[in-house]
């Protein structure tokens, strides 16, 4: 008999690129009416981002790393007077987050990739998609794309969660979920030549995932 080949994809490995990029298009569109608006409900998180903005150097070059379909982290920073890409390793969230935000720019870009000298980084939820273990090296990299004097600001579900689950956003899919401690975040920023200049944690609003969330912002080290 003929050989025959399969035309099946093979699933990604979790938390690679790819599975990044499968299960971020499944979703996104869920995930833009959960949370179109969500910051108009968080104070705590609209403080943050201010004072993130009010720290870069005017109109300084900026990356919403993991901008999601939303695009509402790039929006803020833009409004605030800032050069702001949001960057995203889905294309379905980078069309949405471009239909939402017509003003804004956006771009299908790797966030652990980033080259292009930057004054500063916004990592907003973007950390949970890839393996505990890939946090040095996400760091290091976006130290080396910081300019000296470059700002930082994570903002991270606090946890020891590392592998796959289902989704707790409330789609059908099965997804990466990392947590970090506020000790590895603080660890891996400093390792990566990162001054800490605050982190904060704070609990959980009531219409969020009951997850405390951690709140790191640094600045790159001479």
């Amino acid at each position: 008999m003929p050989e025959t080949t399969s035309t099946t994809s093979p699933v990604p490995v979790p938390g690679s690129a790819a599975d990044v990029v499968r299960t971020w298009d499944a979703r996104a569109d869920h995930y833009l009416r959960l949370f179109r608006d969500e910051l108009e409900s968080k104070p705590f998180d609209l403080e943050a981002l201010d004072a993130f903005a009010g720290r870069v150097v005017p109109g300084g070059r900026v990356y919403d790393a993991g901008c999601g379909p939303c695009g509402h982290v790039t929006q803020f920073l833009a409004d605030r007077g800032l050069d702001v890409l949001g960057i995203d390793l889905s294309p379905r969230c980078v069309a949405l987050a471009r239909r939402e935000r017509p003003d804004c720019r956006f771009a299908v870009q790797d966030q652990r990739t980033i080259t292009e000298p930057l004054d500063g980084l916004v990592a907003y939820y973007s950390l949970h998609d890839q393996p505990r273990a890939g946090l040095p090296a996400t760091l290091a990299s976006w130290a080396a794309a910081l300019r000296p004097g470059g700002r930082l600001l994570v903002v991270a579900k606090e946890g020891t969660n590392d592998g796959v689950v289902d989704d707790p956003l409330g789609s059908d899919l099965q997804v990466y979920w990392a947590e970090f401690t506020e000790y590895e975040l603080r660890r891996a920023a400093g390792n990566a030549s990162f001054r800490v200049d605050t982190c904060t944690v704070r609990e959980a609003y009531e219409n969020e995932i009951p997850t405390r969330r951690i709140y790191l912002a640094a600045t790159r080290a001479a």
